[in-house]
């Protein structure tokens, strides 16, 4: 399994189950996931991200998940009880729980069809304009959420 496009097909379904499942049960928000698209240069759409590296036989890459602050408003009055108002170590927090929410279901859901991954611990960014560098040289695909009256941002690199 080293087709990487074949990966990020299955990485993206899981994902996606483990998004609608996160959202479903603990957020209670609906998501509408948007068209993935090839994401140009490195500047991250949110103003915190959590980027959490993965390792698995044939496959290597690393999953971020970036929020801008109406969404981490949103999230965290549903998911928390308190709405976090600004990019702080709380938002990161946030991101940091959420990513580690996605791939941990992701990977369960990868593990039922055989494949493994060995999850790292996220690194979490903030602030307006950081950088999210992947781990690996492939091409980053970028898919945007819609929750509500916001959006937020998964980036997805396989190699």
């Amino acid at each position: 399994m080293t087709d990487g496009s074949h990966m990020d097909i299955l990485m993206i379904h899981a994902l996606l189950d483990s998004l609608f499942t996160i959202f479903a049960t603990m957020v209670r928000l609906r998501v509408q996931p948007g068209i993935p698209e090839p994401k140009q240069g490195k500047a991250a759409k949110g103003v915190v991200s959590a980027l959490i590296g993965m390792k698995g036989e044939g496959a290597c890459g690393s999953v971020a998940l970036s929020l801008p602050l109406p969404a981490i408003r949103e999230i965290s009055r549903n998911l928390l009880g308190h709405e976090i108002a600004s990019a702080d170590n709380e938002a990161a927090d946030l991101a940091g729980e959420l990513v580690n929410m996605l791939v941990g279901g992701a990977k369960r859901i990868l593990s039922e069809q055989g494949h493994d991954f060995d999850m790292q611990t996220p690194q979490l960014l903030l602030g307006e304009g950081h950088e999210i560098v992947h781990h690996y040289p492939g091409q980053t695909v970028l898919l945007p959420v819609n929750i509500g009256q916001s959006e937020f941002y998964i980036e997805l690199n396989f190699v």
